[in-house]
């Protein structure tokens, strides 16, 4: 079994920046493709980011260019930086791997709050 832990998420005022980060245990973190997901209040949970195994990265389109996914195999762990951001990102963002094509794991999200 697999156990993420998302931190890095906070207030922050329009224009700012946030990292988040998701700490992966008790799998094969390299061999996973990493994915960051958001839920805001009343919609659907949606992609942000997926980074594979092999580092090959796809975004959101209305996020390219302000958000960027990274993950360091080292120290299993993957990242989003957040940059530009704008109240509309407000949302609980979550991190998810997909071990295989039929089992995943997510983690319990942190809250980004974009607000002045």
């Amino acid at each position: 079994q697999v156990q993420l832990v998302e931190s890095g998420g906070g207030l922050v005022q329009p224009g700012g920046s946030l990292r988040l980060s998701c700490a992966a245990s008790g799998g094969i973190f390299r061999l996973y493709t990493m994915g960051w997901y958001r839920q805001a209040p009343g919609k659907q949970r949606e992609l942000v980011a997926k980074i594979t195994s092999g580092g090959i990265t796809n975004y959101r389109d209305s996020l390219k260019g302000r958000f960027t996914i990274s993950r360091d195999n080292a120290k299993n762990t993957v990242y989003l930086q957040m940059n530009s951001l704008k109240p509309e990102d407000t949302a609980v963002y979550y991190c998810k791997t997909d071990v295989t094509k039929t089992l995943a794991y997510w983690g319990r999200g942190t809250q980004v709050t974009v607000s002045s």
